[in-house]
Order: structure tokens, then sequence, then C-alpha cells
């Protein structure tokens, strides 16, 4: 069946940002904090009214130049588990060589493990520009790394009639897993409200766009991932930063969990 089909299953969990302020039992507002520091990797957000609203501005500093340049990135994630200064171990390890360069609390917020997660949110159309969706292992044990990308939505990949939005798995540092990641085109406008969602059983994944699947990948992911909500700023190549064109606003309307009622 080519449509998302909710039959046999039970929502479990559901975030729809209709407080006036975030809910810090699930999200943490740091984007891979033991790589640099709380403070420079704080989110830049509002929330209510069934919205968030994650925002890169002309006066976000790059989160951590040390081992990403002039990335920037606004961010909310709902697990933290890192090893002490110096040391190597921390989750999504994105190149070789980092170093904890601040120690971290652990939070334990919205891991899920199973089920459907459906997150329905818009992109941002400038070729710096970047929205995500990416459940990552929690990362007790190193190799219970690997990423569910759910929706990557690149600006540059955008035109006036749809885009190019990224799904699949990528191994990282599970061995166990290797790259299943592919491109498909979606027709509308990305800026605008879509559904973006992962049906994730025993030994496959499937990945849906508006209720409509658009790629399977047959493979186990057996362990526990956080939840990865982004708005990047990325730099491009030869041109300077355009800040006229920011803020960069991605609007989250809804994050969502179903689980199958057999396993409740």
């Amino acid at each position: 069946m080519d449509d998302l089909d909710l039959s046999g299953y039970v929502l479990v969990a559901a975030e729809e940002f209709d407080a006036d302020r975030l809910d810090t039992d699930r999200w943490w507002p740091h984007y891979l904090p033991h790589w640099s520091s709380r403070a420079t990797t704080a989110a830049r957000y509002e929330v209510g009214g069934g919205r968030l609203r994650l925002r890169v501005e002309a006066g976000t500093e790059p989160w951590a130049p040390e081992w990403d340049g002039d990335v920037r990135v606004s961010h909310l994630q709902t697990g933290q588990v890192s090893g002490p200064v110096g040391s190597g171990r921390g989750q999504h390890r994105f190149r070789d060589g980092l170093v904890v360069r601040e120690e971290q609390p652990e939070h334990r917020g919205w891991l899920v493990r199973d089920g459907v997660l459906e997150v329905r949110m818009t992109a941002v159309r400038h070729p710096a520009a970047l929205v995500a969706f990416w459940p990552v292992g929690v990362e007790d044990r190193p190799e219970d790394s690997g990423e569910i990308c759910v929706a990557e939505v690149f600006g540059s990949e955008m035109d006036d009639t749809g885009g190019l939005v990224g799904v699949g798995v990528k191994a990282q540092h599970d061995p166990r897993l290797r790259d299943d990641f592919v491109k498909v085109r979606v027709d509308g406008d990305l800026t605008a409200p879509h559904d973006y969602a992962v049906q994730w059983d025993d030994d496959e994944l499937r990945f849906h766009v508006d209720g409509r699947l658009v790629h399977t990948v047959r493979q186990r992911i057996g362990y526990p991932v956080q939840l990865m909500l982004d708005v990047y700023e990325l730099p491009v190549a030869g041109t300077p930063r355009d800040t006229a064109a920011l803020p960069f606003v991605a609007d989250v309307h809804h994050v969502r969990h179903w689980r199958r009622r057999d396993r409740l």
C-alpha cells in the first residue's frame, strides 16, 4: 500500500506547540553542545499557538567554528548524552577528530524506538538554507548512532513548482547499517507546511511525504533515537553571507508518534 495507513496504530505522544513555553522535559534547546557550549548552541525560537518557529538571525554566531566553520543553526533535540571534556564520546560525530569541549548533563526526554513518526513543517527557499527532521541514535553505545532522515530540504534544491526532499537511513557510525538515502521530487510550495513521516517496523522503514510512500529502506534499527529539528544557514562557496535575507524561519506545526496497538 502506497498511502500511510495508521489503522492498528495508537497515538502515544504528540507535540502540538500550543503552550506558551517549550516543554523542556521533552526538548533540549541546544545543538550538540558537547562539541561547543550551551551558550554558543542555544536555539533561537518562538513557541505557542500551535507552532514552533526556529530562527537563524543576522546575529546568530557559528555554532562550532572549530569543527564546522561558518555553519549557523537553530535546533531542538530530545536527548543529550556525552562524555567528559577532552574525550571523543558524544552524539552525532559528524566528522573525525571531534573532542568534547563542554561536558553536558544527561537529558533523556522524548525517545522513540519504533512506530510512526510525523512532522509537519515548512522549508526555507534560499541557497544557504537547510531545514531537517533527523531522529538519530541516542548512542548509549557508540555504534547505536544510525540516523533516520525523515526529511531534509535544502533551499538550493527548491524552485517555483516544488523541490527535492532527502529521506532514508544514514549509517553514521553503526557498522550494521549501510547508507540508503535518496532525494525525491515533491511538487508544491515547500515553504508551506507539508507532512513528512517514517513508518518504522522491525526490519523496514517506509518514508512518506503528505501520506504518500516515497522510499522504503529494508534495514533494522533496534535502538532508541532522539528527535532533532533544525534550520541551518550554510556558507555558500564564493558568496558573502546574505544577511539581508535573514532571518531564516522554519515553522514546525506538530511532531507526532504512533505505536502499533500490539506493542503498547
